[in-house]
């Protein structure tokens, strides 16, 4: 099993560059998308800074559509929508649309239970004090959530991995891609178990560097 991959090592080398592509571009769009979602589910709640039934009911509603569909059905379901977007929807740019469309409103709800466990006592300490409801939410809320939020999108980074491997099947790239062509198609079990010996080692090393900047927010 070493042998192949050593004789291989630049195809895992160029699955692992793809997967990490499309995790880095997924989740660099999907936080500027969730981020103020999250945001928003939370102060346009009943009783909250800037309560708004309508708006938090349609974002409700929305969000929990959009994350009750499965990935492997939302990706071919949504296909003429990442042509429009993107021009193509396989390989790794066609991947990026999917990945986003799953995983924005996943962190949206990843945010919102992140803001939702700071202490409601220090929100209403800076209303006292005359703060604005943009400072409250930005210099207080988030502020105060940073280690719930990096290990929020900690998670969504790791489900962003898996649904890499998943979008191996339109032929996305990445270490699904490979795992699905050599791996399934060719009956390689040496490059199925590699597979997923790296996506392992991907997995467990993105929580680690979480969990460490997550304790380190705490401790300041």
């Amino acid at each position: 099993m070493l042998t192949s991959l050593f004789d291989r090592s630049s195809l895992y080398l160029t699955s692992i560059v793809e997967t990490w592509w499309m995790v880095f571009y997924a989740l660099s769009i999907s936080t500027l998308i969730g981020l103020p979602l999250g945001v928003l589910l939370v102060v346009t709640r009943p009783k909250h800074i800037y309560e708004n039934t309508i708006v938090y009911n349609v974002l409700n509603v929305v969000i929990n559509i959009l994350r009750s569909i499965p990935f492997i059905i939302l990706m071919v379901a949504i296909i003429p929508f990442t042509k429009l977007i993107v021009g193509t929807s396989i390989g790794v740019k066609g991947a990026i649309v999917p990945l986003v469309v799953y995983t924005a409103p996943y962190i949206a709800r990843l945010i919102e239970q992140a803001l939702l466990e700071v202490d409601a006592g220090v929100i209403e300490a800076f209303k006292a004090m005359g703060a604005s409801r943009g400072q409250i939410i930005w210099r207080v809320m988030v502020r105060e959530a940073r280690p719930a939020i990096t290990l929020s999108l900690t998670i969504a980074t790791i489900g962003l991995i898996g649904a890499t491997a998943m979008a191996g099947v339109i032929g996305a790239g990445g270490l699904g891609d490979l795992a699905i062509r050599y791996g399934y198609q060719r009956w390689e079990l040496d490059v199925m178990f590699w597979t997923v010996v790296l996506l392992v080692i991907i997995v467990q090393g993105v929580q680690s560097i979480g969990n460490y900047v997550a304790k380190r927010l705490r401790k300041n």
